[in-house]
């Protein structure tokens, strides 16, 4: 009951017509960065923090959780429509609903899109109002072992998972723990690598580091690989869906919200792992496999709910216990620091009134984007023949307008410019940017909950593992590093065991690992997300071969078109 009644008095806040202004502008803005390849909502939420400071928090948090689920809806209208994804879990909505475009569906394409996003979304966020507060209650429990160790575990699970090698994430990790050192230590009053620089006393401010890595350093790889051909757009009618469309899409619906928030909620959860495997799914259970590959609607009803599914799954660790699962809830997170909010299990407690707004903002953003996107789709698709000179030219000014009024310091500029170079040159050798936003918002806590925890065991190391939470945390985190390099290691070594057997009853031995698909030799049905700098990379592994020097001028020869 109280918990329905919070959540009243938050509609009741997000109801007035000045949140529902801020709502309706966070959903356009959404939308229409999500319809934009090569812009994320997580580069919007950092370009807005500047001006956002300006605003009441509960506004500023109702406009960016508006940016957030609209980004989500938006990356699928450019998967159908170009067959280009605008945001990475938006990958496997290209599969069938570009296929679904180019056979005259896009309507159809986009309507299950829009319903399917509304209905998981509502979901979704029903669910995270009744789990998250059960995590707070847990969350308040713990220790300051406990709660290190889950820091710990969160950082390496998202860092692990993310990239093109687990050591360039943690690479990137790295990074991002460094530049969170930046500062005055708070117990010792020592400067940590200030290099005498009286400005960076206070450390680098998260705002200025954010607009950086996610507005300056995506636009800058963005815009060295415009291609200058005009964009090819399938032309859209007014999105609707027949009877059968609908028989068709509303089990693959409920399916993909199954899949979503579980993996949304998780450390290193994320969309892309659930909307492929909601796409799986569908394959198997459709009464109509035939039209897999050929554009078959529930392939593109079930990633999309499972996608924006995910996205009300990942508010539920930020807000319950801090810890952001990707670049928009980190952002949203830095969001909370540079307001003064402390985030956190203390979170509810202290700012309830401001969360519980958020919750409901998310329901009331949820049905704006449906009335007012499925109308729009053909401006959507239209806004797609923006000049990209244009775009990212306007990205850069307002980055930089919005670094310098945080603290209007010339010196900011210069921390802009250095990050935003730093950004792009993670993107082209292929370095996550998500463990670098991390490490630098989450490294202060981290090392505040480490220095509480040794402090309470007068310095003892075993401390860390005083609580019994803190010893299964520390023992999944074991596995998570562990455990990959023993499968690896199994692997190789089972084909030597099969060579050792040798042929049965005189046969010949088939060599099962060429017809088993692996993350090095992708399907047909597993399409891979590998970027430019990953396909340079395999370029660059296979010179040894004598057709190296062809896949390599080939590979120069897109970038140049």
């Amino acid at each position: 009951m109280d918990i329905l009644s919070s959540l009243m008095d938050g509609f009741a806040t997000a109801l007035t017509p000045m949140n529902l202004l801020y709502a309706l502008i966070g959903v356009l803005l959404g939308t229409a960065v999500g319809v934009l390849p090569g812009i994320g909502p997580a580069m919007t939420v950092a370009l807005l923090l500047p001006v956002a400071m300006v605003l009441e928090p509960t506004s500023a948090f109702i406009m960016f959780a508006g940016i957030y689920y609209g980004g989500m809806y938006g990356g699928s209208t450019t998967s159908i429509l170009l067959n280009t994804p605008g945001e990475s879990s938006s990958v496997i909505t290209a599969i069938e609903g570009n296929r679904m475009a180019k056979a005259g569906r896009a309507a159809q394409a986009l309507a299950t899109a829009a319903i399917g996003s509304f209905v998981a979304g509502t979901i979704g966020t029903a669910l995270l109002v009744v789990f998250t507060p059960i995590v707070v209650d847990f969350a308040v429990s713990l220790g300051s072992p406990s709660y290190f160790a889950i820091m710990v575990l969160a950082l390496l699970a998202v860092t692990a998972v993310l990239g093109a090698s687990r050591l360039r994430g943690f690479a990137s990790l790295g990074l991002g723990l460094a530049i969170g050192l930046v500062g005055i230590d708070s117990v010792t009053g020592q400067r940590r690598l200030t290099f005498g620089q009286p400005l960076l006393a206070d450390g680098l401010d998260i705002v200025v580091i954010a607009v950086a890595i996610f507005a300056v350093g995506e636009a800058l790889w963005v815009a060295a690989h415009l291609r200058r051909t005009p964009l090819q757009i399938i032309p859209v009618g007014r999105p609707w869906m027949g009877k059968q469309d609908w028989k068709r899409s509303w089990k693959p619906w409920l399916r993909g919200t199954a899949f979503g928030f579980p993996f949304g909620a998780l450390p290193a959860g994320g969309a892309e792992i659930p909307t492929f495997l909601s796409y799986v799914t569908e394959k198997r259970l459709s009464k109509h496999p035939e039209e897999f590959g050929k554009g078959a609607i529930e392939g593109v009803a079930g990633p999309e709910a499972a996608n924006n599914a995910a996205a009300a799954g990942t508010l539920t660790p930020m807000l319950a216990l801090g810890l952001p699962t990707n670049a928009t809830a980190a952002v949203m997170l830095a969001a909370f620091t540079q307001f003064g909010i402390q985030p956190g299990p203390l979170l509810f407690e202290n700012e309830g009134p401001l969360v519980w707004a958020l919750i409901a903002s998310l329901f009331i953003g949820n049905t704006l984007l449906l009335l007012v996107n499925l109308p729009l789709a053909p401006v959507w698709a239209k806004l797609l023949r923006l000049p990209r000179p244009y775009l990212y030219a306007g990205i850069l000014f307002f980055a930089t307008l919005g670094a310098y009024s945080v603290n209007l310091q010339a010196f900011d500029l210069v921390i802009l410019l250095v990050v935003g170079a730093l950004g792009f040159m993670m993107r082209r050798f292929g370095l996550p940017v998500l463990p670098l936003i991390l490490g630098v918002i989450l490294g202060p806590r981290i090392e505040g909950q480490l220095r509480k925890t040794l402090q309470l065991s007068a310095g003892d190391v075993s401390g860390l593992w005083s609580e019994p939470i803190a010893v299964g945390v520390y023992i999944i985190v074991a596995l998570v590093l562990v455990w990959p390099l023993l499968f690896k290691a199994w692997r190789r070594a089972r084909p030597a065991r099969v060579a050792v057997v040798g042929p049965v009853n005189g046969g010949p031995i088939a060599d099962s690992s060429a017809a088993r698909p692996t993350a090095e030799s992708p399907t047909a049905d597993s399409p891979t997300t590998a970027g430019p700098a990953a396909r340079d990379g395999q370029v660059r592994d296979g010179q040894e071969n004598a057709d190296a020097p062809k896949a390599t001028h080939a590979n120069h020869g897109q970038e140049k078109s």
